[in-house]
C-alpha cells in the first residue's frame, strides 16, 4: 500500500512538472493546452505518451529549404512580383484578378506564392478519369517524374502505377516517389525493389526510427503533387489506392476533385516537391538553375500554389480560406470530409451569413471516423442556426476539399476545413482565378445536391441525447482531429 502512494505521488509530481512544461514552452494554442494539461491530469502516465505522439508543436521549426542562393532566388521572383503588384505597375491578362490585388499580395508575402495566369487546368471529381491521365502522362514523359503522395497502397491501382514508373526507368527517364510514414504503412521494400534495381529513388516523409512507435505521426504530409517533365502537375484530394476508384466496400463510391496544370504554375509544385524530397532523402538539390518551363501560350487560368504546414510561421492556406470567406459578396461554396474550422474561419463564415451572403456547405453523410463525424455536427448545428445551406451527401463518400466563393475565385487541394489541416498537416493548395473554373466547380457543386439531403434546423433539434453526448466530447478533441 505504501509503495502504491509513492508511485501514485510520483505520478502527481511528474504530471505537474509536464504540465508546466507544456503550458510555458509546448503550445501556443490556448485551447491545445488546456486539452493536453487535461489528458495528463486523466490519465497519469499513458497521458504523456499520447503527449509525445500527437501533442508535439513543431510549428515555426526550419525545416524545408533548398540551397541559399536557390531560396533567395526564389524569394526574388516573389518580392519583385510583390513590388509590382503593391506599387500598381503589375499588367494583368486576366483583369479581373486585379480585384484581388489584397489576397495575391498576401499569398506572396505568406508564402512566396507567385502569382501565374498562362496555365491550362483540367478539373477530375472522379478517380478513373484521373488516375487514367495520370498513368497516359507517364507512360509520355521523356525526362523526370517526381511523384509525392500522402497515402500509396500496395493494391491494384498502386502496383500498376509503381509498375508505370518502373518502365519508365527503362526508357532513362528519372522518378522519384516519396510518401508519409503513415499514409504508407502498409508499403514494403519488395514493392520497391525493382523500382530501386532500375535506378528509381524513394523517401519516406517522417520514416520511423523505431518500428511500431513514430513521434512524429501527428505531422502527416498530407500533400499530393505530381511533377512531369517540368510541364504536368498535379495536385488535389486523390492518394493512390482502389477506394479511391470506389471499390471499398465500406465507402463506396469515391467523390473528390482533383487538378492537372500546365503552364507556369507548375514550377510551384515543383518547389514544393524539391523541399519536402530534401528534406526527406537528404539528396542535395541542384537543379534548379537549369529549371525553366515553357509558357503555355494556350492557358489562361490565374494560380497561385500556396503550401503550409507546421514548419510555416503562419498557417497560410488557413488565411487564405479566411480571407476568401471574408471577401465574399455573394456566395460561397464549401465542400469538405472534416468540418473543424478554427474560431477565426468558424467567425468569419458566421459574419458572411448575418452579411447576406448565402454560405452552402457540403459534408459526407457518415464519417470514416467517428470522433471527426460528431465534431461536424457540432459546428454545423452553429450555422444552420444562423441561415447556412448544409447537404449531406449521400452517393458514397465525399473526400473533396473545395472553396469557391462569388464567380471568379477558388481553391482545391489537399487542405480540409479542420485544424489539422490548418496547423498539424504539411498541405498544398491551388488558388485559382478564372470566371470558367469556378463556374465548372460550382455547376459540379449543384450536381452533387442532387444526390444529398438538406439537413435541417428541426432534424438537428430533434437530434437524440446521446448525440448531443457525443458532440460535446468530440469537440473537446477538436484541436487535434
Amino acid at each position: 500500500m505504501l509503495l502504491y502512494l509513492k508511485i501514485s505521488s510520483s505520478l502527481i509530481w511528474i504530471n505537474i512538472f509536464l504540465a508546466i512544461l507544456i503550458i510555458f514552452f509546448g503550445r501556443k494554442n490556448p485551447k491545445s493546452t488546456l486539452m493536453w494539461v487535461m489528458v495528463l491530469t486523466f490519465l497519469p502516465g499513458i497521458g504523456f505518451i499520447f503527449y509525445l505522439l500527437f501533442g508535439q508543436d513543431m510549428r515555426a521549426r526550419k525545416m524545408f529549404e533548398l540551397k541559399e542562393e536557390q531560396d533567395q532566388f526564389i524569394k526574388g521572383i516573389s518580392f519583385i512580383q510583390w513590388d509590382y503588384i503593391n506599387s500598381g505597375r503589375y499588367h494583368y491578362s486576366n483583369v479581373e484578378s486585379k480585384r484581388y490585388n489584397d489576397l495575391i499580395q498576401m499569398n506572396l508575402a505568406l508564402d512566396e506564392s507567385f502569382y501565374t495566369e498562362d496555365n491550362d487546368i483540367k478539373i477530375y471529381n472522379s478517380g478513373e478519369e484521373k488516375f487514367d491521365d495520370l498513368i497516359k502522362d507517364i507512360r509520355n514523359a521523356k525526362k523526370r517524374i517526381d511523384f509525392q503522395y500522402y497515402i500509396l497502397k500496395p493494391d491494384n491501382i498502386g502496383l500498376k502505377i509503381i509498375h508505370e514508373l518502373e518502365k519508365k526507368l527503362d526508357e532513362g527517364v528519372e522518378d522519384r516517389i516519396l510518401y508519409d510514414c503513415l499514409g504508407g504503412r502498409y508499403l514494403r521494400k519488395k514493392h520497391f525493389k525493382t523500382f530501386k534495381e532500375k535506378g528509381g529513388k524513394v523517401a519516406v516523409f517522417f520514416k520511423s526510427i523505431i518500428p511500431f512507435f513514430n513521434i512524429r505521426i501527428n505531422y502527416r504530409n498530407h500533400r499530393k503533387i505530381v511533377v512531369i517533365d517540368n510541364k504536368i502537375g498535379y495536385v488535389g484530394g486523390f492518394n493512390i489506392g482502389d477506394e479511391y476508384l470506389g471499390k471499398d466496400k465500406k465507402f463506396g463510391p469515391w467523390r473528390d476533385t482533383h487538378l492537372r496544370m500546365v503552364g507556369t504554375s507548375v514550377l510551384g509544385l515543383k518547389l514544393r516537391f524539391m523541399k519536402d524530397w530534401h528534406y526527406a532523402s537528404k539528396e542535395p538539390i541542384g537543379e534548379l538553375k537549369s529549371f525553366k518551363i515553357p509558357i503555355n501560350t494556350n492557358g489562361k487560368s490565374g494560380v497561385q500554389v500556396l503550401t503550409s504546414g507546421p514548419d510555416t510561421t503562419n498557417p497560410n492556406i488557413k488565411n487564405v480560406i479566411f480571407k476568401m470567406i471574408n471577401d465574399a459578396k455573394k456566395e460561397i461554396f464549401i465542400q469538405t470530409p472534416y468540418f473543424i474550422p478554427d474560431d477565426s474561419v468558424m467567425e468569419a463564415i458566421k459574419t458572411a451569413i448575418l452579411s447576406g451572403v448565402e454560405v452552402n456547405l457540403m459534408v459526407p453523410s457518415f464519417g470514416d471516423h467517428p470522433l471527426v463525424y460528431w465534431a461536424n455536427l457540432s459546428y454545423i448545428g452553429e450555422l444552420l442556426k444562423l441561415g447556412a445551406n448544409i447537404y449531406h451527401y449521400n452517393n458514397g463518400f465525399l473526400h473533396s476539399k473545395v472553396v469557391i466563393v462569388d464567380d471568379y475565385i477558388s481553391t482545391v487541394g489537399s487542405a480540409n476545413i479542420d485544424n489539422r489541416s490548418f496547423y498539424l498537416n504539411f498541405e498544398v493548395n491551388a488558388v485559382i482565378y478564372d470566371f470558367d473554373k469556378n463556374k465548372e466547380l460550382k455547376d459540379q457543386f449543384y450536381k452533387d445536391i442532387e444526390v444529398s439531403n438538406k439537413y435541417t434546423l428541426e432534424e438537428y433539434n430533434n437530434r437524440t441525447r446521446m448525440t448531443k453526448i457525443k458532440e460535446s466530447v468530440s469537440k473537446l478533441f477538436s484541436p487535434i482531429l
